[in-house]
């Protein structure tokens, strides 16, 4: 394991902050000064400021969001977090990101590859919103939806979209851009109102009050570790 991924795993710091104290000199591997191309093997002693450091469990966490919780690790307005929700002595962080004002399925790990893996466009992670919006779309919206929008950040990519109720509707997508479903929606002339993830990766909350969370079972984590490159289609509307 790279040095700057086992100081991560051992909850010090980000793999960003790790390479900073590496490059600082004052991480030691068996004795030696670390190097940011430094790779921890079984059995080697890794020392921070001369306390040694161990690498953590793998932990794998399903949250369900709150409205008005911040996903990240910490916030410079004082918000509450995400990560201050999940009371686990192994340090986690979020597999991307929801909106402070969305609820729903958001997975954390110490587990970088994978949430590397999850994060990257050419493995397509399902994730499926709830979204009650203003006014009534029509079936051309949610084929406007479905089809793609021009965003500023440029076209989004073949959805699903169906209606549950007059102004609500189910999109599910295979990219992650920031705002996405807020964005697409207000393009159309209906902005969302509540944004609700109901699956991500095939996992939902289901079972999970707001607030809660539970660790992933082995089966689950190896279905996420699992998952194939998405090849590329399209999905298109369904207006009930």
């Amino acid at each position: 394991m790279r040095l700057n991924a086992y100081l991560a795993r051992a909850g010090v710091a980000s793999r960003r902050g790790a390479d900073e104290l590496i490059k600082a000199g004052r991480v030691q591997v068996n004795g030696a000064p670390g190097q940011l191309n430094t790779f921890v093997a079984r059995g080697d002693r890794v020392e921070l400021d001369g306390e040694e450091v161990r690498a953590q469990r793998l932990a794998y966490v399903l949250l369900h969001k709150p409205r008005g919780t911040v996903t990240t690790a910490r916030d410079p307005q004082g918000r509450p977090t995400v990560v201050e929700l999940v009371d686990l002595p192994e340090r986690v962080v979020p597999v991307g990101r929801l909106d402070a004002d969305t609820t729903g399925a958001l997975l954390l790990t110490n587990d970088g590859p994978l949430a590397h893996r999850l994060a990257h466009p050419r493995y397509g992670v399902e994730k499926v919103y709830a979204a009650d919006v203003e006014g009534r779309p029509n079936d051309t919206a949610l084929r406007q939806l479905a089809s793609g929008i021009e965003l500023d950040d440029g076209v989004t990519a073949p959805a699903h979209v169906r209606r549950l109720a007059p102004s609500r509707l189910e999109l599910t997508l295979h990219e992650g851009r920031n705002r996405q479903v807020r964005r697409m929606c207000e393009a159309i002339g209906h902005p969302v109102v509540h944004l609700h993830r109901t699956r991500y990766a095939g996992l939902t909350v289901e079972g999970l009050e707001p607030g809660r969370w539970r660790e992933l079972e082995p089966s689950e984590v190896d279905v996420l570790r699992s998952r194939p490159e998405r090849p590329p289609g399209r999905s298109g509307p369904a207006p009930d």
